[in-house]
Order: structure tokens, then C-alpha cells, then sequence
């Protein structure tokens, strides 16, 4: 195992979904540093991360779906209240305890969409892909597949406030032309998929 460059976490604060750490760590020419990290993880298994053996787990799926009937991308439209507006993203969601990531990708997909998982693409897509580690050290699974039913809100939680959307190639790139909000992971994957660079059957 290789030697941590953190040296001590206290926790900051701690709820269900979401803790602060300051962590006290060594910069590159030895002197002491301190930094704050926003996790997923409770302070013990953040804490085995940094000095035991126990193996990171993936927090989350981003859900990079293609209606096969329509070939259309599916998104959501979702209200974040961290920028107090709603922002185009890619279906997505935290993976529950020891659930897998198929099993997460499905429930997730059909809750917040209504559509219903056909194929995983394995040629594209990494199981584990880091969102914005200077701030935090939550990863995801980013899953490349096709879908198939109809768009339904039967399925959504009482938080999600959200609705999804099918866009054609032709679509994406009039929604790219916009200034609507939009996740990075979003834009990326409506840019690729309107310049004809994504295809997945």
C-alpha cells in the first residue's frame, strides 16, 4: 500500500448523504497543509480508505442511455438546489449499500425516467470516474447503455423534481446553441452524440 499523503480527518460535519472533512496532509515539498473534502462516506470508511486496505467503492451511476426505438439521448431536467435552478443532466444516482452497479443502473434509470434498461455497452464507459476531486472524493460509475419503454414520472421520489427528456442528434445540438444550465458530463456526451460520434447499436 502505498504511504498516505493525509495525516489526520476530523470530521466537520456529518449527515445522511453528505460530510465534511479537514483533512491534515504533506504538500509536495513536505510542509503541512490542510484541506477540505466533501464525501460520501461516513468518517470510518473514509478513514480505512486512507490507512488500511479497504478498497474504494463507487458512490454513484451516471447513466449514458440510448433509446433504441427512437435513437434518441435520454436526460433529465432536474432542480439542484446548490444553484437554485433546474440544469440538464444525465440520468444518475447514489448506489445503495452493497447493491451492484447494474442493479443501481436499472433502478435508477426506471425511477427517474420510467425506461427500462435493454443493453450495457461495454465497449465504452468506466466504472469509475472521478467528478471534482478537488473538492470531493466522489466517484461514480459512468455506464454507456440502451433503453426501451415510455418516459414516466410514476416512478420518481418525493425530492427528485425532475423531468426527462429524449433529444434526437438534431435536438442536441440546438440544445448545445443555448444558455440552459447543463452538467459537464451532460454537455460532453450531447456533444459527442450531436456530431454523430455516438452510437451504441
Amino acid at each position: 500500500m502505498k504511504e498516505s499523503r493525509v495525516k489526520k480527518l476530523s470530521a466537520l460535519a456529518e449527515t445522511k448523504f453528505l460530510s465534511l472533512y479537514n483533512s491534515e496532509y504533506l504538500n509536495k515539498v513536505g510542509k503541512n497543509k490542510s484541506w477540505i473534502i466533501a464525501s460520501r462516506k461516513d468518517y470510518n470508511t473514509l478513514k480505512e480508505q486512507f490507512w488500511g486496505n479497504r478498497e474504494e467503492k463507487v458512490d454513484a451511476v451516471v447513466i449514458v442511455a440510448i433509446h433504441k426505438a427512437t435513437d434518441k439521448l435520454v436526460l433529465v431536467r432536474q432542480l439542484r438546489v446548490p444553484i437554485n435552478d433546474y440544469i440538464y443532466e444525465l440520468p444518475a444516482g447514489l448506489i445503495d449499500g452493497n447493491e451492484g452497479i447494474v442493479t443501481a443502473l436499472k433502478r435508477e434509470l426506471k425511477e427517474e425516467t420510467g425506461l427500462d434498461l435493454l443493453d450495457i455497452c461495454d465497449e465504452v464507459g468506466r466504472e469509475k470516474v472521478y467528478l471534482s476531486p478537488g473538492m470531493t472524493d466522489e466517484s461514480v460509475a459512468l455506464i454507456y447503455c440502451t433503453c426501451e419503454g415510455t418516459v414516466s414520472k410514476e416512478y420518481l421520489e418525493e425530492d427528485e423534481d425532475l423531468e426527462c427528456i429524449m433529444v434526437s442528434r438534431e435536438e442536441a445540438g440546438k440544445l448545445l446553441a443555448t444558455d440552459n444550465k447543463m452538467d459537464i458530463k451532460a454537455y460532453l456526451v450531447l456533444h459527442d452524440f450531436a456530431n454523430n460520434h455516438l452510437f451504441l447499436f
